[in-house]
């Protein structure tokens, strides 16, 4: 074997052990299972205070008595994009019993591009830290996105989610709450 040979082919051992290594120690460390619930389920729903598009602050004193979905998202997040329809039919079709609002982890130019393009209506919130802390405070600890909260209209947190959600797994879980 010729010694750039020999080279190359140690290096990608090299790096094929290390990522699998990397892989082994980390692997119980990422996010959590999608559709799994975490901590927060049965407690009080925490508040939320964002603007929306318009630029005015609204806070989640605007839902009360109604049962609310919670998505963060982004537009730079392929799964969020793809959910947003599931949310948008969710919330018309449940428009008598249901409040939805996205708050996106994202400028307010691209959010408010990409809900226009798509059809939207829902109330749309948006920000940057402030909304990882809200996350958090939700019981999202990964930062993962797309994260979803079901609140019914006591307040109570009834269901999370991370990952999209799908028209089936909404369907089951807002049969259950409302």
């Amino acid at each position: 074997m010729t010694g750039w040979r020999l080279f190359l082919t140690v290096a990608v051992l090299g790096f094929a052990i290390g990522a699998g290594l990397a892989w082994l120690t980390n692997r119980d460390q990422g996010l959590p299972d999608p559709g799994q619930a975490g901590a927060g389920v049965g407690e009080a729903q925490p508040g939320f205070s964002h603007r929306n598009l318009a630029g005015e602050t609204v806070t989640d004193a605007a839902f009360a008595d109604h049962t609310l979905l919670v998505n963060f998202w982004a537009t730079w997040c392929t799964p969020c994009r793809r959910e947003m329809p599931v949310l948008q039919d969710a919330s018309e079709r449940h428009a008598d019993k249901l409040r939805v609002v996205g708050i996106a982890l994202d400028d307010p130019e691209p959010v408010a591009r990409f809900v226009e393009e798509i059809g939207v209506d829902y109330p749309i919130l948006v920000g940057q830290n402030d909304v990882m802390d809200t996350q958090r405070a939700w019981g999202n600890d990964a930062g993962a996105l797309p994260y979803t909260v079901l609140v019914d209209a006591e307040g109570t947190v009834r269901w999370q989610h991370y990952g999209e959600v799908t028209a089936e797994e909404l369907d089951e879980v807002l049969s259950e709450v409302l």
